[in-house]
């Protein structure tokens, strides 16, 4: 299963990230490796800014295993298993489009549907490669160019376009801007948590880790912050499991606020039996 990983500082700070943490055991050498790994971050003027590559199992995995220190008020980090898309650059997340980062966990079919919805609004340039989560991004994007630059309506609409117009297994998302991040659950096939660091002068640095992303910031400690990922990155009792449907907004100030505006579930909703396999085999989750 791809990882998701979010973090929304409030200012800028320093932190040091792994993508591929841990060696694999036997067990995980049993499973097909990462097809890429990427973190997306802002410069101090807002611009994107992305370190990515893919991975293949007979390529050299340096990229992704050597500390990576980066400075910005916000990190996106991915870990991709395809599900659609061949290794490339271009299908490596996270993505950029019109200063924005957004990176996608999970799997649903009815391209051409999309394409053509992309067509019509004139957003089919803002796809380079051929992933179905860079064309969810480009109807994100197209959706919020029509609404005069408003990020959550526009994002809202795109969402509720895909889960109404092509079956889907799961729309798991991270769409950030230098002040804001947002993050989806939809539905409740893959999870999302999130994790609000109070700030608090007895709270020590940043350490986040699962078997596939690890993340550090000793200018954490003693500040706020909002970790948004796959799956709780250590044993805070505050990790929170997203509900189905909901979304959640990080402001610049900490504030968090969340929303269910979805329907509860997609008119054609998808199992993993539905899945080809490739794309079967992109949503199996994977131990720690």
């Amino acid at each position: 299963m791809c990882r998701l990983f979010g973090l929304h500082a409030g200012s800028p700070v320093r932190a040091t990230f792994w993508l591929l943490s841990a060696p694999d055991s036997l067990v995980r050498q049993s499973h097909r490796e990462p097809d890429g790994t990427g973190i997306g971050v802002f410069t101090p003027a807002g611009a994107p800014e992305l370190h990515k590559e893919p991975i293949a199992a007979w390529q050299d995995r340096e990229f992704a295993t050597q500390a990576r220190d980066l400075t910005s008020p916000v990190f996106v980090a991915h870990v991709r298993y395809a599900s659609t898309g061949g290794l490339s650059v271009v299908n490596t997340h996270p993505f950029s489009q019109d200063g924005r980062l957004f990176a996608h966990n999970g799997a649903f079919t009815g391209l051409d549907r999309l394409d053509r919805r992309l067509d019509r609004m004139g957003a089919t340039g803002l796809v380079r490669g051929d992933t179905d989560s860079e064309r969810l991004f480009a109807l994100v994007t197209a959706e919020i160019r029509a609404r005069n630059g408003d990020v959550e309506a526009g994002l809202i609409a795109a969402l509720i376009w895909t889960a109404t117009h092509v079956p889907v297994y799961s729309l798991n998302l991270i769409l950030a801007t230098p002040q804001q991040l947002w993050a989806l659950r939809f539905p409740d096939t893959n999870e999302l948590w999130v994790l609000q660091r109070a700030k608090d002068a007895g709270r020590g640095a940043l350490e986040a880790t699962t078997s596939r992303i690890r993340a550090r910031s000793a200018e954490l400690a003693g500040r706020s912050a909002t970790v948004v990922a796959s799956e709780p990155m250590d044993d805070d009792p505050g990790w929170r499991l997203l509900d189905s449907g909901e979304l959640i907004r990080i402001d610049a100030d900490q504030g968090l606020s969340s929303s269910s505006p979805l329907p509860p579930s997609s008119t054609y909703a998808l199992t993993v039996q539905d899945l080809d396999p490739t794309a079967a085999s992109s949503q199996a989750p994977m131990g720690d």
